[in-house]
């Protein structure tokens, strides 16, 4: 199972997909989307918007993880991955006021993103090591 998981998020298809994922997702007009007074979780799309993100970081920084490159160790690039998905997440933002129909810029949504960034790079550096060894071991 480990060494499964590891040759799946070794590639860049995952990370990729999500991307795009994300991108098809906020792109989807207002009027499309369910109204949020009918959730029964309030503010249930701020847990949709971090774990998006959170996944966005995950899965971009476990494939350059396993990347069999010199000086691969190091968290610079995590941080770098971080700083991409809080930009993507402001992007994905402003793609809404502009240029989506019935969908507004919400800076709660931008925190939101931003959050579930943090959340995942930290879950890659608690993790990376696991992914690392996985490579090692193949």
């Amino acid at each position: 199972m480990r060494q499964r998981l590891q040759t799946l998020l070794s590639k860049k298809t995952p990370a990729r997909l999500w991307t795009i994922f994300i991108l098809i997702l906020m792109a989807i007009p207002g009027n499309m989307l369910p109204r949020e007074e009918k959730t029964f979780i309030p503010n249930l799309d701020k847990l949709v918007h971090a774990t998006l993100f959170g996944s966005f970081v995950f899965l971009w920084s476990i494939y350059y993880a396993t990347r069999k490159e010199k000086n691969n160790n190091s968290n610079s690039r995590f941080v770098l991955i971080l700083i991409i998905a809080c930009l993507y997440g402001v992007a994905t933002e402003l793609m809404q006021k502009y240029l989506i129909p019935n969908r507004d810029y919400d800076i709660y949504d931008i925190m939101a993103d931003s959050i579930g960034a943090v959340l995942g790079f930290l879950f890659v550096l608690l993790t990376v090591k696991w992914f690392r060894t996985s490579r090692e071991i193949s």
